[in-house]
């Protein structure tokens, strides 16, 4: 998808930009003022809510020198990027495009770009926490998945397994962020036991090391025989670009293995790449190259600068990159794990094939994200490789940019609420913790689905998702791009 960048005269229309790279301090290290009027003029050009926010508009500022002047006002280029948001704390009313909940800033783009396919400073340990039972304060950890060739797989780190205190310490809602994911490389986890939650150490310990890492989305393929039906189950963490050829192999292997029915879960997957999205959904079902897969709708500018037809995304029989043909399974019929972790990309193709197959849903409430974003780096056209890239600084900008709906124009931002109401056991009700492991037959949303696949009836609940113990935060939600989903622009 191309996409007709704008370049920055263009974009502050009558103002002068002579400023740029010539304005730092003179050991060559750029001034605050130089990154925040790549903040405005990004936003200007592409925020969705660019004509909400009077700040932002065109006319707003009629020379360079009271641009200058408004920017100066804001104590660093976070706190002008956050107060030129569309959000309910900078005091704006609800509009029909609802309020930016995702829009991000960095000052580390290759960090960023790295974080897009899955590359992170890790232990390989995923996690949930929770408030021990009666406190507001004190907070424990379950693993809740490990990655393998991580630090944490090497150590005999599993899944189930429960600390409350890093380094002897007990951890908290206050420190939980400064102990796991703070500059730190290495802490060591004092593990605890369960006890109905509210857990006790135990005296074991773990000392865990992170390093980069680069996590597979295709984290699990399995094939499983029940009567008649042969069902595939893919567990699927991130729609990562990279990895676009894997996953067309394993529904090559879906399809060699003469899957009828197929379970894809989305419990862990926050989003990502639109692109890979609707590659998955041309995997699943068969549609021709001309059927609309999602729309997208974006800032008034940007519309009216481009062919309508660039804001398409159409069904595919070919990955891009490298020209593979897709292995579509031509299923009617899709089953998805689903999780108050499920967002963005992966709410992207659960609600476009709603237009087109029967959809089934298994887990708790999605997120609720129908926005996506686009990456803008301070260029002449905000794109990556565009001319006079500013190398003074490593700045760069997730901001909403584009609603996304399926062919028949829907979303649905409050979430998808399945038919099969489940959570994953973290002992609410019976005191016992039982998630069991991953990708294996009696893993119980993987058990309970595969009755729903081959019964055709909704299995009932040991634990109704009335009394789900909610979670405090999950270390995915502690990265900056967690329930992510972007399109990339292309010149």
């Amino acid at each position: 998808m191309t996409f007709k960048l704008f370049p920055k005269v263009i974009v502050f229309f009558i103002i002068s930009l002579l400023f740029i790279n010539c304005d730092k301090s003179e050991d060559g290290i750029p001034t605050d003022l130089e990154v925040e009027n790549f903040i405005w003029g990004g936003l200007n050009a592409y925020y969705l809510w660019q004509s909400d926010v009077p700040d932002l508009a065109d006319l707003r500022f009629s020379n360079q020198n009271q641009l200058n002047a408004y920017l100066e006002g804001f104590s660093s280029p976070e706190n002008l990027f956050d107060n030129l948001l569309y959000t309910e704390q900078n005091g704006y009313g609800l509009n029909e495009k609802g309020y930016d909940r995702f829009s991000w800033i960095v000052d580390d783009y290759i960090a960023l770009e790295n974080s897009f396919q899955g590359i992170t400073e890790s232990n390989g340990m995923e996690t949930t926490f929770f408030y021990e039972n009666g406190s507001s304060t004190n907070v424990y950890a379950v693993v809740r998945q490990v990655l393998p060739g991580s630090d944490a797989a090497a150590k005999g780190v599993l899944r189930g397994m429960v600390f409350k205190a890093v380094d002897g310490t007990q951890i908290t809602n206050t420190n939980l962020q400064n102990l796991l994911f703070g500059a730190n490389t290495s802490y060591t986890i004092n593990l605890a036991d369960f006890n109905g939650g509210n857990p006790i150490l135990n005296g074991n310990s773990i000392d865990l090391t992170k390093s980069q890492l680069q996590e597979d989305p295709v984290a699990k393929v399995e094939v499983f025989v029940e009567g008649a039906k042969t069902i595939g189950y893919l567990l699927y963490n991130q729609f990562a670009s990279s990895y676009d050829s894997e996953l067309n192999a394993a529904f090559g292997t879906f399809k060699a293995s003469g899957v009828t029915d197929l379970i894809v879960d989305l419990r862990y997957n926050g989003g990502g790449s639109v692109q890979t999205a609707t590659y998955l959904g041309s995997m699943i079902t068969t549609e021709s190259n001309t059927t609309v897969f999602s729309k997208q709708v974006w800032n008034e500018k940007v519309m009216e600068n481009n062919d309508a037809s660039n804001f398409i995304n159409y069904f595919t029989d070919k990955i891009t990159d490298t020209d593979e043909s897709i292995n579509s399974l031509n299923l009617s019929t899709v089953y998805f794990i689903v999780s108050e972790d499920t967002a963005s990309a992966s709410e992207l193709v659960i609600n476009a094939l709603s237009a087109y197959i029967d959809v089934k849903l298994v887990g708790t409430q999605t997120v609720g994200k129908q926005v996506g974003s686009i990456t803008l780096y301070d260029s002449e056209d905000y794109s990556r490789y565009g001319v006079d890239l500013n190398t003074n600084h490593t700045y760069a900008m997730q901001p909403i940019v584009l609603e996304i709906t399926n062919a028949n124009g829907e979303n649905n931002p409050n979430g998808y609420i399945p038919e099969v109401p489940l959570a994953e056991d973290y002992g609410q009700d019976s005191g016992i913790l039982n998630l069991g492991i991953l990708g294996n037959r009696s893993e119980p949303l993987l058990n309970k689905t595969i009755e729903y696949v081959s019964t055709g009836t909704i299995p009932s609940a040991k634990t109704p998702v009335s009394i789900k113990k909610e979670q405090i935060t999950n270390s995915k939600l502690q990265r900056p791009f967690a329930n992510e989903m972007y399109v990339e622009f292309k010149k």
